[in-house]
Parts: C-alpha cells; sequence; structure tokens
C-alpha cells in the first residue's frame, strides 16, 4: 500500500492507498518538534487501529508545510519503513507547468491540490483550502498552475478579534441561526460565517469573470464545512483532495 502523509500547520492527515482505493485515513496534530521516532509510534498505532502494520506499506509520498517535518517523515521512512520516501518539493514531476515567479514559493500543499483538481475537472478550476489560511489556487484549462491568492483563516480572524477586544468572548464555530444576531456570541457567529461566506464568493466571482464562466470550484481543508454551505459558487467539497492529489503525484514520481 501507499502511505500518503499531508503536513499542515495545524493537522497532520494521512492516509493509505491500496491502489486507487483509499483505505482508511486519520488525522492528529502537527506538532513542530516531533522526532522522525515520535512520528513513527503514532504511525503504528493509528495502523493498528485498521489491523494495519508498518508491513503493509511498501511506498510513501509526503507534502509538509512545515519544512522542518518533511525531514523527520523521510527519517521515520528510512528508519521503520525500509524504503525512500517521496517529498513534495521544487522539481518533482507534476504534469503542470508553474506560471509563478518563484515555484520555490509554492506551499507543497497547494501544488498537490491543484493537481487533483485538474485531474478531476479537466478544465479551468480553483481549490479554495479553508486551512490555517484560506488560499484560493486556480488552474487554466490547459492545466497551468497560474498562482494564487492567500488570505487570513476563520481562527486567525477568530483568535485576533477575542484577543483584541477584551469584551467578546470566543465562540464555538457552528451556523449561525439566523443573519441579525440576538446576542453577542450569535453576532459574532453571523459576522463570521457569512463573512467569509461572502469573501470567498467576491473572491471567486472574479477569479471566474479571468477564467471563465465554465470554471469549476472545489473546497477543502478542515474549516471548510463551516463556511461552504453559506457560499454560492462553491461546486463541492472534497475533505480528501489532497490524498488524492499525492497519490497522483506519487504515480508521477514513484520512488
Amino acid at each position: 500500500m501507499l502511505l500518503v502523509v499531508d503536513v499542515g500547520n495545524t493537522q497532520t492527515h494521512f492516509g493509505a492507498f491500496r491502489g486507487d482505493e483509499l483505505v482508511e485515513h486519520w488525522r492528529f496534530a502537527t506538532v513542530r518538534t516531533s522526532t522522525s521516532d515520535e512520528l513513527g509510534a503514532k504511525l503504528t498505532n493509528l495502523l493498528a487501529l485498521r489491523d494495519l502494520s508498518f508491513d503493509d506499506l511498501s511506498s510513501s509520498i509526503v507534502s509538509s508545510t512545515v519544512p522542518k517535518l518533511a525531514d523527520e517523515w523521510r527519517q521515520m521512512s528510512d528508519r521503520y519503513l525500509d524504503h525512500e520516501t517521496v517529498i513534495v518539493r521544487q522539481g518533482i514531476r507534476t504534469g503542470m507547468a508553474l506560471r509563478y515567479d518563484n515555484p520555490r514559493e509554492i506551499g507543497a500543499d497547494r501544488l498537490v491540490n491543484a493537481v487533483a483538481a485538474y485531474d478531476r475537472f479537466r478544465r479551468a478550476c480553483v481549490v479554495v483550502d479553508f486551512g490555517t489560511a484560506i488560499t484560493y489556487d486556480p488552474v487554466s484549462a490547459d492545466g497551468e498552475y497560474l498562482g494564487g491568492i492567500i488570505s487570513p483563516g476563520v481562527e486567525i480572524s477568530l483568535e485576533a478579534l477575542t484577543s483584541r477586544a477584551a469584551a467578546l468572548p470566543r465562540i464555538d464555530l457552528i451556523a449561525p441561526r439566523q443573519l441579525i444576531g440576538k446576542s453577542t456570541i450569535e453576532g459574532i457567529r453571523s459576522g463570521v460565517v457569512y463573512g467569509f461566506a461572502g469573501a470567498v464568493d467576491g473572491i471567486l466571482g472574479r477569479l471566474r469573470e479571468e477564467l471563465g464562466a465554465d470554471t469549476a470550484f472545489i473546497a477543502t481543508g478542515g474549516l471548510a464545512r463551516h463556511i461552504v454551505p453559506h457560499c454560492r459558487l462553491i461546486d463541492e467539497v472534497d475533505d480528501l483532495l489532497t490524498l488524492t492529489g499525492l497519490r497522483l503525484l506519487h504515480e508521477r514520481n514513484p520512488g
């Protein structure tokens, strides 16, 4: 089986593919100081929940927004999986032209998402990733990575709001009962959910004008489920998009 690992700033999402089939996937909090041994221990414990072990993993690929952890995952693979893992970095074969001033600046997860989205739609498309930041990654009808848009994420904005305004409480991010809040908590909740949904639709509307009316919009990321139901332009949500993209990249870059 193929182990695919997406190391984000907040969470690490990984899964195991047997061919095109995702057998299982898991998440755990990203700890930037994790060692290769600690990562190996987490991996073996989570695999055991589905009666899997290191012996079931014949190859692996890792994308990481935390450079140090990419190296730790590589060392873990060398030591415990007995194979060399593929790391998503500059020079990896994507099958996609990168129309970016400095391709080294492209986040590994963003590149992986773009590959997966274009493979699915085969036309102009945009990935909206609701993570620590909200990123927009457009791909042309010819399969070219065109660049990106980055804005502060939902949780970052909430933390900034409640830390700078002492009288405002922290809230759980759930759907507001109505647009006009009848309490401070409901007012914040409505402002955050509808505010971000409106911002996303605004950016996507401009991208559609630039890329064409047939452009597909797909969302992913841990916070997508809170905002996307209130957006008008996003076609679908795929929480497994990054894992799928990692599988596709591994097919183009076998170890």
